[in-house]
């Protein structure tokens, strides 16, 4: 067995689990919204010069393929934009998680091309990067509950939103470098 191999958590977590680096400073938020303003450009150099067969690899043993993961994407933030804005109108408002492993195994995410969902992703992150600009610094302390992990601040959830793109984009950057692609 060549120990030179990542196991399955370091392929899994390729820069580790979500830790909050805690209440962000004016500046750090402006990067925060920048990185989402940016994301699906980021996104797209990464996933379109793939092959087909390249977008079907799993990006570890039994996990999604490069495809999955990119429509899983588009889910994921479209869910988390509405939880936001949830937290901003609503006074803490409980907010449901969904079955993601069987999104995964919808239609869409097998027969709709990438392009779909890269599209959604950069309409989307305009989007929730305007609305960020807008909102006055104490807006960012409101809350929502998510019934997996707890009260979460607007910051937080922020923070949380680009760590999981950045997660599942070293996913996918870590397989094009191991596979040579």
């Amino acid at each position: 067995m060549n120990s030179n191999l990542p196991n399955i958590e370091q392929l899994r977590y390729p820069i580790g689990p979500f830790v909050s680096p805690g209440q962000p400073t004016s500046a750090q938020r402006k990067e925060s919204i920048d990185e989402i303003r940016n994301m699906a450009q980021v996104w797209r150099a990464a996933v379109l010069p793939l092959t087909l067969e390249q977008l079907n690899t799993p990006y570890r043993p039994g996990g999604w393929n490069v495809k999955q993961v990119v429509h899983h994407l588009a889910d994921n933030n479209m869910n988390a934009y509405l939880r936001f804005k949830r937290g901003l109108t609503e006074e803490a408002p409980e907010i449901p998680s969904y079955r993601e492993e069987l999104w995964a195994e919808l239609s869409d995410y097998h027969e709709e091309p990438i392009e779909t969902s890269l599209a959604l992703l950069d309409s989307l992150n305009r989007r929730f990067a305007g609305l960020l600009v807008s909102l006055e610094e104490e807006q960012f302390n409101r809350t929502f509950i998510s019934l997996m992990l707890g009260t979460m601040t607007l910051d937080t959830a922020i923070q949380r939103y680009n760590w999981h793109n950045r997660h599942h984009l070293a996913q996918i950057t870590s397989l094009i470098e191991r596979s040579g692609w």
